[in-house]
């Protein structure tokens, strides 16, 4: 399964990778508008979607699912802007902004890795367990 892994130890807090987010996603230097989120203090707090899944069971409308390499997706024609995702989410990486009816989530694209000057960010393939493998093959 594809994450991005987070050093929070490492992190400056330049906020580079918030920037490069919002202009990917959204094309809108807009802190408010990334996928991941920095939170200054003693140890630097970043919030990226770890991909567990917990807001693929409280979806009430089943517009969440996996893709092929474990990545967790919102379907948004088929989602209805309840953001139960946004509240249940462990990670505080299910994202709302009020320009849009629907949520939005890191998707592993990369591109805050290459950004990031002190590799506080890492793109990595995980191993699942065979219970969590079987279901992302049945969602192909």
């Amino acid at each position: 399964m594809k994450v991005l892994t987070k050093r929070e130890g490492l992190c400056i807090a330049c906020e580079l990778c918030e920037e490069v987010c919002s202009q990917t996603y959204f094309k809108d230097r807009n802190r408010e508008k990334s996928c991941i989120k920095i939170e200054s203090g003693e140890v630097n707090k970043i919030s990226v979607c770890s991909q567990c899944g917990v807001c693929i069971d409280i979806c009430p409308v089943e517009a969440i699912t996996r893709d092929k390499k474990g990545v967790v997706r919102i379907n948004k024609k088929d989602c209805v802007g309840c953001f139960m995702c946004v509240g249940f989410c462990p990670e505080y990486a299910m994202m709302q902004h009020d320009d849009y009816i629907e949520p939005f989530k890191c998707i592993v694209c990369g591109l805050c890795v290459k950004q990031c000057p002190v590799e506080a960010l890492k793109v990595e393939n995980i191993q699942v367990k065979a219970k969590e493998q079987a279901a992302a093959a049945r969602e192909k």
